[in-house]
Formats: structure tokens, C-alpha cells, sequence
């Protein structure tokens, strides 16, 4: 169950770990009088520190400044792009963060890396001393937090666990006065709009609820509360690592994982950046990256609809005409497939040359196999799937084996279907390719595997042969057979 307010702490504090940096060119604006910055470092024996600085969910390296007469000093004549910026220590790529303003991009800073909060010292940039005068703060209650939090988890009676949780309700109001403080004493800082962006929902009690019923409402108050604090306006926000950790938790924990779930969500993430072009591009892409990547079953129909929504329609103003058309292009080619979608009917041949349509399968599910007899993981998949066939046969499901191969290669098929103890289901090809089911199914490669309704419509699909009898199971469980 959600507690009533969730951790302040854990934010900042983490702030202070460790993090591979992502080497790339940094796409900072061009500003007036460059920037300048001395690092001096105690109980560092090395000759050699970076500048890296956040963009999205990556890090990535701006500079390079080598020891001397005791001091790092990186500078160029362009000034940052404001934001978070890190001072990465080599070899273990430890590092500590600083902030970059627009107004002070020529200062000093000194670090002891025994004691990076408590000793950290800054001259030219006011900035960094509210930054890290909030650390400190943090780290004044951070013990007694964690103590109180490994009672909790020691408690397994919960005898104290209520009277516990209320110590830490007073720490994480002591931690939102000063957050609020520092909101109202320094109005435009970064470190007011990552404090800001770091508070969390407090939950209302919702009197009268219990059980499931109140479980399921302080889920979507919080839920519908998540980005309160977010200035969507500001883009210094892409370049504090912040703003991504929140969207990503967003999708993954707070968004259920089915593809209408998640266009929905990405839609209301979008709406929010409408008018900050930087984080509108970005998080796009991003989106859409990650649908094209992603393994979860259907999250293809996510890549569709971003395509149709935002690149088709015109919103995606950074993208060329090519760039627009490949995509499209690509989103043609998913949507017969998608799941929901009456699959393709294409017309087949068996051995005997006798013709078959996919919907002439006569059951309440129809799996749809493309196999290719040289393919090693079709190899490894067909005992799982005659294992399967065996399994479910009486149970209403029925095997449509596509062999992929063409021309004089396709007597193979034939061949491999009796060897393997395949002819127990319907078995065909298409010579010539006549019904293009490679394109209309997307097959780039093998094995595929589709389920069917009895209306064939699809409702799985791209599944390993292993798993087939599991899913299955589940999908005859939710429907009653």
C-alpha cells in the first residue's frame, strides 16, 4: 500500500552514488563570455578529471581538464547550457554534481572526497552554496531515517511500525518546510526547480475506504498527482536526470504495461510538453525508440500510433520528409499484424497442391506457425510445439504450419515435416509467394509464432515455442474454456 507521503529523501541522497559516463558531444547553446570553472580536489591522487552533464536519461562528457599547480580548470568560449553537470572522478567514474546557471559560469569549487557535502565550497556561484546548504540539510536527517527504516524492516510483528512511520512523517515534513523555503527565498533557481520536482504527492486519508477499495484510490490520486510539482515550461529539466527518472517510473510502475495503457500515458506526457519544443523532440524520440525496441508483446501498436499521432500528422517538426516517410512506411508494415487485428488471409498450398486460406481453420484458436527447416531455433522450437499441439488439440486449438521456404528449396519443407513429426497438423508454403504473407506478417525472420481467435482475430503473437503452452493455458483460463 502507498503510504500517505513517499520518501523525500531518496532523491537527493542519491545524488551522491556512483555512474558509468556515456562519452559524447555536448549540444550546448552558444552563450556570451564562455564559462571557466576551478575544481580543487583533497584526497584525490589523480591528474585527471571530466565535465560531464546530463541530457534525458544519459550522461554524457563535455570536458577534460588535467591537474595544475592544483587545480582543474575547464573552460571554452561557448558558454553550458544550464543544469546539472557532474565532475566525474576517474578511475571508478565516482562523481559529484554542480550546478550550471545561466548568470555564473565562471567560479570555483572545492571539494574533500571524505566529506563531499559537508566540505564543499564554492566562489562565483551563489547556486551551488543554496544546492548544497539543501544537501546538508538532508544529510543532518538521512541516519536517523535509515535507522528508523531498518526497524520497520526488522519489525516483522509490525508491534511499532505505526509509531515508527510517524517519526518519519515528521523527517519528511521538516524536509518539505525547507523545500518550500528554499521555493519562496530563491524563485528561477535550478535548485528550486529540482527541489520543486523532487517534493512527492502527500495522499489524502480518504476517509471511510478500506481494503482494495482504498488501495485503488490512493494508487490513482497518486498517480494522477505524479507530475504536480513538474515545471513543464523549464527545459533546464532534461539536464538534471531528474525528469526522466520520474516519466520512466511514470510508464514502467505507475502505467499498467498493455499497449492502450501506455499510449495513453505517453499521449498525456506529451500534451504536458506541449509548447517546450526541447523536451517535446526528445521524449518523443524517445518514445518511439523504445517501442521499436521493446520485447513486450504489442508494444508495436505504441510505434504505430506515435507514428499516425505525432510523425504523419505534422508535430514532429525536427523530422525530414524521408525520415517521415521510412517511418510510415514501417508502420504500414506492422498494422495487419497487430494484435486486435483480423490477421491476413493469404491463400497457401499444402504438398498436394490443394490450396488453403488461413481463416479455412475451423477452431476456436489457430496458431500460426512460420517455420524454415534450416533454422536452428525452429529446430529447438518444434518439440515444444508438438508438445503443445498434443496438449490442446482436444481442447480446441488447432496448427497452421507456413514453411518459408520458395521455388526448388520448397520440397524441403515436405521432407522435414514428416522427419520431425510435423504432418500431424495442417501443413503449407507458397512457391511463389504469390500471397506476399512474408510482408503482410512481417516475417524477417523465423520461427513466428500467431494465435488466432475464432473470429481470427489476433490476440498473440511473436512467442517462443517453450512458452506457447503456458500462455495458452492462461488465454483458455480468461475465457472460460
Amino acid at each position: 500500500m502507498l503510504r500517505k507521503s513517499m520518501s523525500t529523501l531518496r532523491y537527493f541522497i542519491g545524488l551522491l552514488a556512483f555512474a558509468t559516463i556515456w562519452f559524447a558531444h555536448s549540444n550546448a547553446k552558444a552563450g556570451d563570455g564562455g564559462y571557466r570553472i576551478e575544481v580543487e580536489l583533497q584526497n584525490f591522487n589523480g591528474d585527471t578529471l571530466f565535465l560531464g552533464y546530463y541530457f534525458g536519461k544519459a550522461q554524457y562528457l563535455k570536458d577534460t581538464a588535467a591537474l595544475s599547480n592544483g587545480k582543474f580548470v575547464f573552460e571554452g568560449d561557448e558558454a553550458l547550457t544550464p543544469g546539472v553537470y557532474l565532475l566525474v572522478i576517474p578511475p571508478d567514474n565516482r562523481f559529484i554534481h554542480i550546478l550550471v546557471n545561466d548568470k555564473h559560469q565562471h567560479f570555483s569549487a572545492a571539494f574533500d572526497l571524505e566529506q563531499i557535502v559537508a566540505e564543499a565550497r564554492f566562489k562565483g556561484c551563489p547556486e551551488n552554496d543554496i544546492y548544497y546548504e539543501y544537501l546538508r540539510e538532508l544529510e543532518k536527517r538521512r541516519p536517523q531515517a535509515d535507522a528508523i527504516r531498518k526497524q520497520i524492516r526488522e519489525d516483522s510483528l509490525q508491534v511499532r511500525a505505526k509509531e515508527l512511520e510517524k517519526v518519519l512523517e515528521v523527517l519528511d515534513r521538516e524536509v518539505k518546510k525547507i523545500q518550500d523555503k528554499i521555493a519562496q527565498d530563491h524563485p528561477g533557481t535550478l535548485t528550486a526547480l529540482l527541489v520543486k520536482g523532487s517534493k512527492e504527492v502527500v495522499i489524502p486519508d480518504f476517509e471511510g475506504l478500506e481494503g482494495d477499495s482504498l488501495q485503488q484510490r490512493q494508487y490513482e490520486y497518486y498517480r494522477d498527482h505524479y507530475f504536480d510539482y513538474i515545471d513543464w515550461k523549464d527545459s533546464r529539466l532534461n539536464r538534471t536526470g531528474m525528469l526522466h527518472a520520474k516519466i520512466d517510473f511514470f510508464l514502467q510502475k505507475l502505467t499498467y504495461q498493455v499497449p492502450d495503457s501506455q499510449m495513453v500515458a505517453m499521449d498525456y506526457l506529451l500534451k504536458k510538453m506541449d509548447g517546450n519544443e526541447e523536451l517535446f523532440q526528445y521524449y518523443l524520440v524517445h518514445f518511439i525508440n523504445e517501442a521499436a525496441k521493446s520485447k513486450r508483446m504489442g508494444m508495436d501498436a505504441v510505434y504505430v500510433h506515435l507514428v499516425d499521432k505525432y510523425y504523419a500528422a505534422g508535430k514532429a517538426f525536427w523530422a525530414d520528409q524521408e525520415q517521415i516517410d521510412k517511418l510510415k512506411s514501417q508502420a504500414d508494415a506492422l498494422r495487419p499484424t497487430l494484435i486486435g487485428q483480423v490477421a491476413p488471409n493469404v491463400r497457401l498450398n499444402k504438398e498436394s497442391g490443394e490450396t488453403i486460406n488461413v481463416h479455412d481453420i475451423d477452431a476456436e484458436y489457430t496458431v500460426l506457425f512460420f517455420w524454415d527447416p534450416e533454422c536452428g531455433h525452429c529446430k529447438k522450437a518444434i518439440p515444444y510445439i508438438i508438445e503443445f499441439y498434443n496438449q490442446f488439440k482436444p481442447r480446441g486449438v488447432e496448427i497452421l504450419g507456413i514453411c518459408t521456404k520458395t521455388g526448388a528449396d520448397i520440397s524441403s519443407c515436405w521432407s522435414a515435416v514428416k522427419e520431425k513429426g510435423m504432418d500431424i497438423w495442417v501443413n503449407a508454403a507458397d512457391n511463389f509467394l504469390r500471397s506476399r504473407y512474408k510482408t503482410l506478417y512481417d516475417i524477417k525472420s523465423t520461427p513466428q509464432i500467431f494465435v488466432l481467435d475464432k473470429d481470427k482475430k489476433i490476440i498473440l503473437k511473436k512467442l517462443a515455442g517453450e512458452d506457447l503452452s503456458a500462455v495458452m493455458e492462461e488465454v483458455l483460463k480468461m475465457n472460460g474454456h
